[in-house]
């Protein structure tokens, strides 16, 4: 359901020689963080959340400049300005969180996102908009892995495992949101150029 160690060694090498090739703010950013993981693009989302004290998703141009700086993205000064000016296209002065996700996530065809979609609506059984343990009991077969049978981890671990595929490193919190799991196959996405490739990976690991 997630890429192999192998696999997300090649994703990340492939994101870092398109950050070498990448000609604008917004591109370096996408790149600095898919070539950090799949999962990448969750990692900046949560620095933006912990310094949203109010909860308000708004972004001002200060605080886009320190997290920018925190992640280490190495855009300089004047790449951030330029950044923060093409996102906030009303000129309000403050970015909104899920618009600014939604532009730094790599293009998807439609067809595309749809799978993703029916992915996430058959993971989560509840219905209300986040994938957790119990979501994946039914769904997600724990016993078939490797190290379940050699007696490693339980069920339990196995369901906690998978989760944290979709989370950055320092943020495990054994939920997955709709947000996360897009931004993660829209990482995937990005490096699969043939739709019925990618078609067939989502089919066949959920079952679709």
């Amino acid at each position: 359901m997630a890429l192999t160690l192998n696999e997300q060694k090649q994703f990340q090498l492939d994101c870092k020689r398109k950050l070498a090739q990448a000609k604008t703010p917004l591109e370096k950013l996408r790149y600095v963080c898919l070539s950090r993981g799949a999962s990448g693009i969750n990692g900046l989302g949560r620095q933006f959340r912990i310094i949203d004290d109010d909860n308000n998703k708004q972004i001002s141009k200060e605080e886009f400049a320190k997290v920018c700086k925190e992640f280490g993205t190495g855009l300089t000064n004047e790449e951030v300005d330029s950044l923060f000016a093409e996102i906030d296209r009303d000129g309000s002065g403050s970015l909104n969180f899920d618009e600014f996700l939604e532009a730094l996530r790599p293009p998807m065809p439609e067809s595309r996102r749809k799978l993703v979609e029916l992915a996430f609506k058959k993971l989560d059984k509840t219905g209300d908009g986040v994938i957790t343990v119990d979501d994946l009991k039914g769904v997600y077969n724990a016993r078939s892995h490797p190290k379940y049978q050699n007696g490693e981890l339980t069920e339990q671990d196995v369901f906690r495992e998978y989760l944290k595929t979709f989370e950055s490193r320092g943020e495990v919190d054994g939920k997955v949101t709709w947000q996360e799991f897009l931004n993660y196959y829209s990482g995937i996405s990005s490096s699969i150029d043939e739709d019925v490739y990618f078609d067939l990976m989502l089919r066949n690991a959920y079952k679709l």
